[in-house]
């Protein structure tokens, strides 16, 4: 689809993931730089757009006089979707723009935005002034600079490619995008994973253009209008192609968009939303985005749970069957058909392990269950107005940072989930009582019911494994005893099918087994008991808690285990599929 046929509407279809590009860039451009820096933008963004047919192209640009009205200009033109963050009230932002034509340029490009959002006083201003100074719009900037590095997917940045001085310019934002650090607005005293890991966060597109003003000519070794993909790569750290990591990012975050287009009717049909319609009046704004890609996520979660298990459940019987026919051949009779009945089998379970492993069911299975469930926290802690300590820290930051890169796409999704809700976080009392009886609940609601529920019924399943066992053990010392002690009275035509008898009990117990193995049985009672004393726990002190900030930090505490208890669940049962040689392997 051409930029030019797409709407201007936000969210105008409801089940279009958005790939978000944000903008920074100097506002003192060369004059004669502008149509060169302009094409490139133009030629970005189209290449974008095709690449990813499936995804809605969003221009984040806060239009300030020179790149920020640049690339918002070719954005309108394409017809591409442009957000407008304020970086302080609107009012005061405008007396940046001391000439008529800069203001009227920028109240036309505001005028066909599809959203306009003035970002908070940043931490440090004790209240809104009239006439903030110089530091103050400073750090105004610089928040505004981080917030769209944590709801961007792209920082597309024209830039003379020189570290920068400027609290919030181009040249920090530009760190900080790479670095997670902005001297003098991020703390000294406060480090996270991002500065150490690989991850999708730092993905820049650099435009390099020159500054309108003594020695303003690129860095040495750059030429204007010259656009490059510029990452913390140690090796190759400017490409002219998208590397490889965030071309896999981009792919796994599209094949999401265009599942959710497939199944669109059926989601809209069988979603299951975190609130009631009754409640939307007590909810922040924003909190429906949010919503709405969790019931996306979690329906397509249990969609290929269902496939993944029926593959599972399929290969283990076929697994059975193979089993049983060798055995049947070795210990009853050695008739051929029994080892054409074998292959078979076998073949049938190559083809459903092949069609399973080619579709990606069960990988999309667990990717969908650990976005919807980091969305479900994501969601819960918008509600209760829970906020991170580090300012510049959103609910996606820390969650998978330390696995494996490939999953940075549910992050990718994530960013842009809660763009509304992290402009301003809800303050009041009535999320937290939401919050309180929907997402901790109690026996028979909530998380509480949900664990307790889920702890049980794996605990059956797993006595059922053990008992089958027990049967297998006793059958096996039965054979065993009775032919020992009866051989002299046994019928001699007794001892194939005992000896079938036997190997097939033995047989359905190590199948059981596997499958036992393969979904985690034994690993989730324990994942669900500790995930169910969590909320016990953390239902006791929000009950005893004495204000609403306490509840509050209860509550972030509680999230971020459960982000973490999210991230080792992915982990654990990414390890487990079964292939063709693990159904070898169970049938011999």
């Amino acid at each position: 689809m051409p930029p030019e046929a797409k709407h201007e509407i936000l969210f105008d279809d409801p089940h279009e993931l958005p790939l978000v590009i944000g903008v920074t860039g100097h506002r003192d451009l060369v004059p004669a730089e502008t149509d060169r820096i302009r094409e490139r933008v133009r030629s970005l963004l189209i290449d974008l757009d095709r690449r990813y047919p499936e995804r809605r192209l969003r221009v984040m640009s806060a239009l300030a006089e020179g790149a920020d009205r640049i690339v918002a200009e070719v954005a309108v033109e394409l017809g591409i979707q442009l957000v407008v963050p304020l970086p302080m009230p609107k009012a005061t932002y405008v007396e940046d723009f001391d000439k008529p034509e800069s203001l009227e340029e920028f109240e036309s490009l505001i005028a066909r935005a599809s959203d306009v959002f003035e970002l908070p006083l940043a931490r440090g201003r004790a209240a809104a002034q009239s006439a903030p100074s110089q530091h103050e719009r400073g750090r105004q900037y610089a928040q505004l600079g981080v917030f769209l590095c944590a709801h961007c997917h792209i920082l597309l940045a024209l830039w003379d490619g020189k570290p920068g001085t400027e609290l919030g310019g181009t040249g920090q934002v530009v760190k900080f995008h790479h670095d997670d650090i902005m001297p003098g607005y991020t703390a000294k005293s406060v480090a996270s994973q991002q500065m150490l890991v690989d991850d999708e966060s730092d993905l820049v597109y650099h435009i390099v253009c020159s500054r309108d003003r003594e020695n303003g000519a690129p860095a040495n070794g750059l030429k204007p209008g010259d656009g490059r993909w510029f990452t913390k790569d140690r090796k190759n750290p400017r490409s002219k192609e998208l590397p490889f990591q965030h071309q896999l990012i981009f792919e796994r975050s599209s094949e999401f968009s265009l599942d959710t287009l497939r199944f669109a009717d059926q989601i809209e049909a069988e979603k299951y939303p975190l609130y009631d319609e009754r409640d939307r009046d007590r909810l922040p704004a924003g909190i429906e985005e949010i919503n709405r890609l969790f019931c996306i996520a979690d329906w397509l979660a249990i969609h290929y749970q269902k496939k993944t298990l029926r593959t599972l459940r399929a290969g283990h019987i076929l697994a059975f069957l193979m089993g049983l026919m060798f055995i049947l051949f070795s210990d009853l009779d050695s008739r051929p058909w029994y080892m054409f009945a074998f292959l078979a089998f076998f073949v049938i379970a190559a083809i459903v392990q092949h069609v399973a492993k080619r579709n990606g069911w069960q990988r999309k299975y667990l990717d969908y269950r650990t976005l919807a469930e980091g969305l479900r926290v994501q969601f819960y802690w918008a509600v209760a107005g829970v906020k991170n300590e580090n300012e510049s820290k959103f609910t996606h930051d820390n969650f998978l940072q330390t696995q494996d890169p490939e999953l940075g796409w549910i992050r990718n999704v994530m960013r842009v989930a809660g763009t509304r809700c992290d402009v301003q976080p809800n303050t009041k009392s009535d999320g937290l009582e939401f919050v309180l009886k929907e997402w901790i609940g109690d026996s028979d609601s909530g998380q509480l019911g949900y664990f307790s529920k889920k702890s049980a019924e794996r605990i059956r399943r797993n006595r059922f494994t053990e008992q089958l066992g027990l049967a297998s053990l006793m059958t096996s010392v039965g054979v065993v005893l009775l032919i020992v002690l009866a051989s002299t009275i046994l019928p001699e035509r007794w001892l194939d099918p005992l000896m079938t008898l036997m190997g097939t009990m033995l047989l359905l117990y190590g199948i059981r087994q596997g499958y036992a193995y393969a979904t985690a049985e034994k690993d989730l009672i324990k994942q669900y008991e500790f995930m169910l004393r969590i909320f016990h726990n953390a239902h006791r002190r929000l009950e005893n808690a004495e204000d609403a900030a306490e509840q509050r930090q209860i509550l972030l505490a509680l999230g971020g285990s459960a982000l973490d208890e999210h991230a080792q669940w992915i982990l654990m049962h990414r390890d487990r599929a079964i292939d063709e040689s693990e159904i070898w392997r169970m049938s011999s």
